[in-house]
């Protein structure tokens, strides 16, 4: 889709284009000014642009290996393709392939065929331990969870990784390169990257994580893989301290060149694409697009919650999105205050939400701000270097227009944990159990779901405290406490880094 015409303020266009766009694919929504523009399917690929401004712009085969725009921005599509209502009430009784099909093939383009895009997806999801892939159960009169844990690491970066290894898989076969991805990890992205990239003749894998702020089933998840293509790195410091490395590495241009440098973590487009899909296969099995359908969605690095946002934009009828913190609340506070202020981070019993620059709000951002790339870099700028921004008022209402949010403190999630073990016999890990609380206090008339983001095995520490029950990890894994564990610790150092993949690649 390629927007060919904007009636800007004219309302009396914006009213009959909405009208129309019910029943033609052709109408979807201007993605710069809100108003709804004439579209046309184009026999050119769907392009990419940087929310900075200054990178090239990219095809979708280009911005997934590529990752990190070259000006220091994150690739976006240049506009939002929509699904009509008639073609979202045609996934229901779809599996999640045929909908993961439909719903990602407008952002492609020409980068693979139909039938090699099928293949892909086929294989990403075949080895989920669920039929459904990610299932929707009942826990409350009006309240649901989104089980997204029944990948190989037992977490909901699996969803998005385990296509992103085929699809990198597919590209770089044909093209015969190689590359060097490099990630970093607050705990869960790390070892879904590793198991979808393990093995691969044409990618070197480097994963950064905090040394010692991870659980001791998601260290090892990264660190018994015994393929020599993968590498776990643990750095001295915080998530943010392996996050601003990972940035530094891929601005460094020479470095970025000379070892083939992609990236994996929620920086890539494709990532936040293949996350979309859940939001409509769980809001069509609740009655969409008959129905609106709510979300509450931890989120640290704002990936899960900006693919919701996605979602919305191509036309799935979602009445609220609601941002699930833990202390390490920076995403909430900007909600309610309108400032983005860093106060560093705290560690929990949810670590993957321990972040407090959460990467993928830049791209909300870019829309916030009318998809002005200036605006955005000097927002980016002030945070780096002062550590906070302050949203305009158009900003932030727009921000307010769009997003609800909530924080919870560790003994209430603990306490979570316990209530919904003895209300509903679910066994949460503290991630999805922030997310269930908040849910619970701000529910409306909608269905709320909740996404469950990891087995509850993943964190049996904290959901043994609360509820006297240990979770035992599945069958497959039953040895990952014998497993021999292969890792490199490193200092935060750029130059340190630099120099050790350049040897280990």
């Amino acid at each position: 889709m390629r927007a060919l015409s904007c009636f800007g303020h004219n309302k009396a266009a914006e009213f009959d284009h909405q009208r129309r766009a019910r029943t033609d694919s052709r109408l979807s929504r201007c993605c710069a000014c809100r108003y709804w523009c004439c579209t046309r399917q184009t026999g050119d690929a769907v392009r990419y642009i940087s929310t900075r401004g200054q990178a090239p712009t990219l095809s979708f085969e280009e911005a997934m290996l590529t990752g990190l725009a070259r000006d220091g921005g994150l690739y976006l599509p240049e506009s939002w393709p929509e699904m009509v209502t008639d073609e979202i009430a045609a996934l229901a009784g779809q599996s999640y392939e045929e909908v993961a099909f439909r719903v990602m093939r407008p952002f492609i383009g020409d980068t693979f065929t139909d039938e090699e895009f099928r293949a892909i997806i086929d294989r990403a999801y075949a080895s989920f331990g669920h039929d459904v892939r990610c299932p929707v159960i009942q826990t409350g009169p009006n309240d649901w969870l989104l089980e997204l844990h029944h990948g190989p690491t037992l977490a909901f970066k699996d969803v998005a990784m385990q296509l992103i290894g085929q699809m990198f898989e597919a590209s770089l076969t044909r093209s015969g390169k190689r590359v060097t991805i490099v990630g970093a990890t607050s705990g869960d992205t790390g070892s879904a990257a590793i198991e979808a990239f393990r093995g691969l003749e044409a990618v070197d894998v480097f994963i950064l994580y905090p040394h010692g702020r991870v659980s001791e089933v998601q260290r090892r998840q990264m660190t018994t893989p015994s393929e020599s293509n993968v590498h776990a790195l643990a750095i001295d410091g915080d998530f943010d301290d392996c996050q601003a490395l990972l940035k530094d590495m891929f601005n460094d241009l020479d470095f970025r060149d000379r070892v083939h440098l992609a990236g994996v973590n929620s920086i890539n487009w494709a990532r936040v694409l293949a996350q979309v899909v859940y939001y409509f296969t769980s809001a069509v099995a609740l009655g969409a697009p008959d129905r609106s359908i709510s979300f509450t969605v931890p989120t640290g690095n704002f990936g899960d919650i900006f693919a919701g946002y996605v979602a919305k934009r191509m036309g799935l009828p979602i009445e609220r999105l609601i941002i699930a913190t833990n202390q390490n609340d920076i995403l909430h506070r900007t909600l309610v205050t309108g400032r983005h202020e860093k106060e560093g981070v705290t560690p929990s019993i949810s670590p993957s939400m321990d972040i407090q620059v959460s990467s993928n709000f830049e791209r909300l951002l870019f829309d916030l701000y009318d998809r002005e790339g200036e605006a955005v870099t000097q927002l980016m700028t002030e945070l780096k270097e002062d550590g906070r921004f302050t949203l305009s008022q158009g900003a932030l209402d727009r921000l307010l227009e769009e997003f609800d949010s909530g924080r919870v403190s560790e003994d209430e999630t603990s306490a979570e944990i316990t209530h919904m073990a003895k209300a509903t016999g679910q066994i949460l890990c503290p991630h999805t159990a922030i997310g269930t609380k908040i849910a619970r206090e701000q529910s409306g008339t909608a269905p709320m779901v909740t996404l469950a983001t990891a087995h509850a095995a993943k964190f049996p520490d904290a959901v043994e405290a609360a509820t006297g029950i240990r979770p035992a990890l599945p069958a497959r894994m039953a040895d990952l406490y014998e497993r021999i564990e292969r890792v490199t610790r490193l200092p935060a150092d750029l130059a340190a880094l630099q120099a050790h993949i350049e040897q280990h690649r």
